[in-house]
């Protein structure tokens, strides 16, 4: 009997996740590009227009950023299980949509998520009250405008995503705020250049929440979180993915051709074909989740590669100016 037992318990901690790949689950670790992207074009901008580089702010300005999407993630996993959105959600495709879903397999309570989701939020508050301290009080002002905008996306009683301006809220913070935060805390300047470079930024990651938004439209529409998708319909929502997607790229070669950003940020462009393709996937699979998801996975891929490649623009210029 008293083996039984044992392996009964065993058999249970086995259904466990480990430790480590539970975290990541929690925290959604692989999307925490969403906040390194514009963190690392900021600081490339600023090497390349002011001449500065500070490791060690731009470390601190990383591990915040990361800290505060890490909070926003967890504060959307207990917002949307209080509002009954993941509950009713059976369309779902992880990673994309449909939260961790640890609380819905009772995994965690969903107090734990939201003290969690608390916690991670002082800790960015808490690096982020440093920086402002020492480089600048714009920081403060970015980073509460941040933070307001990422814990209401979801939080009563403001739910942005509800009113339909969820979409807004992302692409400003996850684009242009964290890029003008970061070029800011290296320069302690603010400028147009690094806000303009990063609009390829924040249509793509406007673009990243607005298609993962097709599966969960039935979930949302049930309990009211009235984004662009389900404000538009399935088949009309299409049209506005192609909209923001041809805006990402529409944005970069504006922002050179009126000398707002550097030529050499036009390295975005090599995303084109990958941004078609994920295009095309959404107009044929717009309404069937799992077939959607080469179409999820590549518009992160297009997210991440296109900010790293204006980024490296940005480095590239600064290196051939060195021999002109």
């Amino acid at each position: 009997m008293k083996q039984n037992n044992k392996k009964g318990k065993s058999s249970v901690c086995s259904d466990r996740p480990p430790r480590v790949r539970f975290l990541l689950e929690e925290l959604r670790a692989p999307f925490f590009t969403a906040s390194v992207v514009p963190i690392v074009l900021g600081a490339a901008v600023a090497w390349a227009v002011a001449g500065v580089f500070r490791p060690f702010y731009f470390l601190l300005t990383l591990i915040g950023g990361v800290f505060l999407h890490a909070g926003c993630n967890v504060a959307n996993d207990y917002f949307d299980h209080k509002s009954g959105c993941d509950g009713v959600n059976v369309d779902y495709v992880r990673p994309f949509t449909g939260g961790s879903r640890l609380i819905q397999r009772g995994l965690l309570s969903s107090r734990v998520v939201l003290a969690e989701s608390l916690i991670l939020y002082a800790l960015g508050s808490l690096i982020g009250l440093y920086l402002a301290w020492a480089r600048g009080l714009p920081v403060l002002w970015l980073g509460i405008i941040g933070i307001f905008c990422s814990f209401f996306y979801t939080a009563p009683p403001f739910r942005l995503a509800n009113l339909g301006l969820g979409e807004l809220a992302v692409g400003l913070n996850f684009g242009v705020l964290m890029t003008l935060g970061s070029y800011y805390v290296q320069t302690q300047a603010l400028a147009w250049e690094p806000a303009v470079a990063a609009l390829p930024v924040a249509f793509l990651i406007t673009g990243v929440l607005y298609i993962n938004q097709f599966p969960d439209y039935k979930a949302d529409k049930t309990v009211g979180k009235a984004h662009w998708v389900v404000r538009l319909g399935l088949r009309k929502g299409v049209i506005g993915y192609i909209a923001i997607m041809t805006a990402t790229y529409l944005s970069l070669i504006l922002g050179v051709a009126f000398g707002l950003v550097s030529p050499f940020a036009l390295l975005g462009l090599l995303t084109f074909p990958m941004a078609l393709r994920a295009v095309w996937m959404t107009r044929k699979y717009y309404a069937q989740p799992t077939r959607l998801v080469p179409a999820n996975a590549g518009t992160v891929m297009v997210h991440l590669f296109t900010g790293g490649l204006i980024a490296l623009g940005y480095v590239a210029d600064k290196v051939v100016g060195y021999f002109i």
